[in-house]
Formats: structure tokens, sequence, C-alpha cells
């Protein structure tokens, strides 16, 4: 399939702020158009914010950032209108209740009504179907999936796919519309080492195209550009204000590209734990009779209840995390959903 030149990616000081603190900060990355690039880093380390704010799905909060010759935040509409999405879980699930050949042509029609020229929509009908199967085709055919070698070819359910499968028809799906960045998540989840080889092959033929690729991962392969997020913990007295940056810590990597370190905002304060000693009890009053004891509360199956107390967290990880992102972050994905 014929793509259009890829999209320079590049980035300064880079950042984004949620509503619990800082999600990624400091981030700069210089990539030419058709470059593979991954997006490396272990799971809450705001990746997959990142992945979606150079895509043009989330404003960032601080620094610079140009794609494909649109600056963001300034022209997030048109950064969109040039990046297309492969599969982000929680933003563009594939819908399981279709068919492979209905996932297909939702996705063609909805990119027709809305990101193709005004003018298809007036062309004759058969003239728009035979042009419309062509650009499936073409589709398929850059992603590597053959319908015939599906269970049931075209008329096979979204559900029965493998992981990789399915991958690749979000990304036949995402190129419909000939994009100039190609971004997706979670490459290398549920895959085998063999199929993680084959997913990387794919994107590596996209990027030649001239395609430029947008990958996020736990670990790169060899030989691409690497973007490295870490979620590194900061103490409460040591976090500078919010004016200041925090500074990246650039590295070289033997895969070629560079590493730029992310950190995490400030942790909430830890209160008290309660202590195990009883409080003193006061005196009575002369002449008072004696109050009776309190029973304990209970639950239903006896056990004394309890009330839990925050406590902050420690170590490289986030105060409450998920398994892709930290909780710090969901009502930005909240926002990424409805752009």
């Amino acid at each position: 399939m014929e793509s259009p030149h890829g999209a320079a990616v590049t980035a300064e000081d880079f950042g984004l702020k949620g509503p619990r603190g800082w999600v990624f900060r400091g981030v700069g990355i210089d990539a030419a158009p058709g470059s593979l690039i991954a997006l490396e880093g272990p799971s809450g380390s705001g990746r997959t914010c990142l992945l979606l704010a150079l895509t043009g799905r989330m404003k960032p909060s601080e620094g610079r950032a140009e794609i494909g010759g649109h600056s963001l935040p300034k022209k997030m509409t048109a950064v969109r209108r040039i990046a297309a999405l492969g599969h982000v879980p929680g933003v563009n699930d594939l819908d399981e209740a279709l068919t492979v050949a209905e996932q297909l042509r939702e996705g063609a029609m909805l990119q027709r009504r809305y990101e193709g020229p005004v003018r298809a929509l007036f062309r004759p009908r058969g003239e728009r179907r035979a042009a419309t199967a062509t650009r499936i085709e073409e589709a398929l055919a850059a992603a590597g999936l053959d319908l015939a070698t599906l269970p049931k070819g075209p008329r096979t359910s979204v559900r029965d796919l493998e992981r990789l499968e399915a991958v690749r028809l979000s990304v036949a799906i995402a190129l419909l519309g000939g994009p100039r960045l190609l971004a997706l998540d979670d490459t290398d989840l549920k895959l085998s080492t063999a199929e993680r080889a084959e997913l990387w092959a794919l994107l590596r033929s996209i990027a030649d195209r001239g395609t430029t690729v947008l990958a996020v991962c736990d670990e790169a392969p060899e030989g691409v550009l690497v973007l490295r997020t870490v979620a590194t913990a900061v103490e409460p007295t040591a976090v500078p204000s919010t004016e200041a940056k925090a500074s990246p810590a650039p590295a070289v990597r033997s895969g070629g590209g560079a590493e730029h370190a992310i950190t995490w905002g400030a942790k909430p304060e830890s209160k008290p734990e309660p202590t195990d000693e009883p409080e003193p009890e006061a005196e009575p009053e002369p002449g008072a009779e004696p109050e009776a004891e309190a029973e304990p509360d209970t639950g239903e199956d006896g056990d004394t209840a309890t009330t839990d107390k925050d406590t902050a967290a420690t170590g490289n990880e986030p105060a409450t995390t998920t398994d892709d992102d930290t909780k710090g972050t969901d009502d930005a994905l909240a926002e990424a959903r409805r752009a």
C-alpha cells in the first residue's frame, strides 16, 4: 500500500501533568520521516500517555513538539489528521461483536466520512464501493493479514482472532487513511518471542514504505530509535516547584537511539501509622453510673471491621498503579477517548 511521506517527530522538554501530578516531563526526541521509534519502558511509566500526546490526542502541559510540521499543542487537530492509531487499549479497541469484514468496512466508512475529502461522498455508489474494496485490500497486504488463512475467512469473529492477528487487523484499519504517522500500544503484550519478532518486522516494513511508526513496548529490538520512559519515585521533600523541570538523563544504548528519563511528580505525604497503645481512660465522676462497654463493630462473617489508612508508595512505582498506566492518568485517558 502506497503511503505518503512520513512525518518527522521532534520534541523538547515535552511534559504532561495530570490531576495527580506529572505523568511525564523533560522528554526530547528528534526523528526523521520514516523512522521506526520504540517507546520503551515499564508499565505505568507514562508511555501510553506520551504516545497519545505525540499523536495529538492529549494536550501537553509544557515544552514543545512538532509532528510533520504541525506544532503541539497549537495544531492538535492537524496532527490527528496525519497520525493514525493502531490498537491502544481503552481508546480504540476492536469490536468483538463484529466479524473481520464488518470491522474493516466500519473502519473504511468512518475514515471516509470524517477524514477523507468531502467530494468523495458524492461519487456514485458503485465507484465508492470499488474504491473502498481496493483500499481494504491494500491495507490488509501492508499489515500482512491474509483473510483466507482465518478459520472462517472474512466472516471470522473478531473475538476468535489470535493476538497477533488482532494487532494486524488494527494496523490494517489504521492504514486505510494513508497516515503519515502510525502509533500503536503494547506491541509485545501476550506475544511469544517469535511473534514479537514477526510484529517488529511488519512495523519495519511499514516504516520502509515511508510511514513513521511509533510503538510502545517493554523491550525494543536492536536497530530502532529508542525513547525510554522511566517512572522514578521522588521524595516529597526533594520535589522542585511546579515551574522547575526535571532533568532528563540521556544515555546511548547499543541499538542506536537515545534514552530519556521521565520523572513522576510528588507522592502524597504519608499519614501517621496508628499505634497499639490504648489511650488513657478518663476518671469517672463521683456518683456517676459506669457506662456499659461498647461492642466491637463486626461484619457479617464475624470479623472486626477496621479502617484502612492511606500510605505513600515507595520504590519505583507511583502511589497507585494499574497494569498499563497509573491511576494518575485515568482522567487524561478519558479525555483522549473523547478526542
